[in-house]
């Protein structure tokens, strides 16, 4: 199927999705459990054609990058006569990410001069306001490093459901201002804020809200990769074997950063979060099952403007159980857990009509913490630098010939929420993240 094929399948699905709603609209009510459960399905359906897309988008221009005629490095000329900017930045730039692997290491090797190409990357990277890092290393050029980042943020497990917001040279950090809200009721929320109508006060009372700072800074994420002196050899193969491998260690990385960091050195997880609701087992329940009145409640405890973003997370062990999962219905019973591809038509198996994602970082079966219920999207804070920074070292390895190139990419993030929200009517508290307590 073609790209502009795919795109004509999302226009119509979208346009047919709109018009239910506006026709409920016009009805002047909410969509029902049925109409809602359809529109999600033809959403998945979208979603899906949107990432077969970002993919054939992506072989195209590997395939374009591949098929490009290698051009030798191009020194500034220093010449009487100005060349235009475009045209001097053309040649200031790398055709390839494996050819500035290469200059790295012929730089670092002292095989030779030193790459000018390699100075020039570094200084327009860092605006001249940030310097040259204490640890050394020269910047990944800014649309390799983009591409980079762009794919695991595209590709990540966990990461593709996080916003995180770029910071600029020179900035090791960003504070956010966040409603310091714990409760729904009158008088506390947005911190204090309070309205009256008329007739309920005769004497106004002032209120205002009440803030409190989210304070990101940046912390190292540092990835190794060895290589064999034949693959320096070839451009083309070490591009390959540096991006593949790097982007897979940093998905995980980051995957296990988002559900289980510390906040010590690096991102603060969910799991971990002040903020995070654990939904109590039933009574007499075994201690490896997951049932029906689990996850009816863990998604009673989510935000309801969660719901429309919401994704599970569960560890891989917990699939037999949410396959036995049902509602009961006389002597029979109705699946509630639905398996990619048939009902749910998307990638992913759901729950409630969101899909459900196994990830390796999850706790197994009967931990708290193998199944969540999450909204990164409203609920999580992340900032990054945006470039990386490399390096390489020949001695490491150098018994087994082998080179050593290190990342170093900068990254925080925290939950919004301080605590989990008391409602307005209701018990229960609710918050963005829900997770299933121990069953033991």
């Amino acid at each position: 199927m073609t790209i502009t094929k795919m795109r004509e399948d999302i226009d119509a699905l979208k346009k047919e999705v709109d018009a239910k709603m506006v026709a409920i609209q016009g009805e002047n009510r909410r969509p029902d459990g049925e109409e809602r459960a359809w529109a999600n399905k033809k959403l998945d359906i979208i979603h899906d054609l949107e990432d077969n897309i970002k993919f054939q988008e992506r072989m195209d221009r590997t395939d374009e990058r591949l098929n490009a005629p290698i051009v030798e490095p191009t020194r500034p000329d220093l010449g009487t006569h100005a060349i235009p900017r475009e045209q001097q930045e053309s040649k200031d730039r790398f055709m390839t990410f494996g050819e500035q692997l290469t200059a790295v290491v012929k730089a670092e090797n002292r095989t030779g001069p030193i790459d000018p190409r390699l100075r020039i990357v570094e200084t327009r990277a860092t605006g001249l306001s940030e310097g040259v890092a204490s640890d050394g290393g020269f910047l990944v050029q800014s649309d390799f490093a983009a591409g980079i980042i762009k794919n695991v943020w595209d590709e990540g497990a966990v990461a593709r459901y996080v916003n995180a917001i770029a910071i600029g040279p020179g900035k090791n950090g960003m504070k956010f201002n966040g409603v310091d809200e714990t409760s729904r009721v009158n008088g506390s929320r947005a911190g204090g804020t309070q309205m009256y109508w008329e007739a309920e006060a005769g004497t106004k009372t002032a209120s205002k809200p009440k803030f409190r700072q989210i304070d990101l800074s940046l912390k190292k994420l540092i990835g190794l990769c060895y290589t064999t002196d034949e693959l320096l050899d070839d451009a083309n193969a070490l591009e390959a074997e540096i991006t593949d491998s790097f982007r897979k260690e940093m998905n995980f990385k980051l995957s296990d950063a988002f559900i289980n960091g510390t906040g010590a050195g690096q991102p603060l997880g969910i799991l971990n979060a002040t903020s995070l609701i654990t939904v109590a087992k039933e009574a007499g329940q075994s201690a490896t099952t997951i049932n029906y009145d689990n996850v009816t409640k863990m998604w009673s405890r989510q935000f309801a403007d969660s719901w429309p973003n919401a994704v599970w997370f569960i560890n891989q062990d917990c699939i037999p159980q949410l396959q036995k999962l049902a509602v009961p219905v006389g002597t029979g019973g109705t699946a509630v857990y639905q398996p990619p591809g048939g009902a749910s038509m998307g990638p992913y198996s759901t729950l409630f009509g969101r899909p459900v994602v196994p990830i390796e970082q999850a706790q197994t079966l009967g931990t708290k913490g193998d199944i969540y219920l999450t909204d990164f999207g409203s609920g999580y804070k992340c900032i990054d630098k945006g470039g990386i920074k490399q390096d390489v070292s020949i001695h490491v390895r150098f018994i087994y010939d082998e080179s050593v190139f290190r990342f170093v990419y900068r990254i925080d993030g925290q939950p919004v929420l301080a605590k989990a929200i008391t409602p307005y009517k209701g018990s229960n508290t609710l918050g963005h993240f829900v997770c299933l307590a121990t069953r033991a």
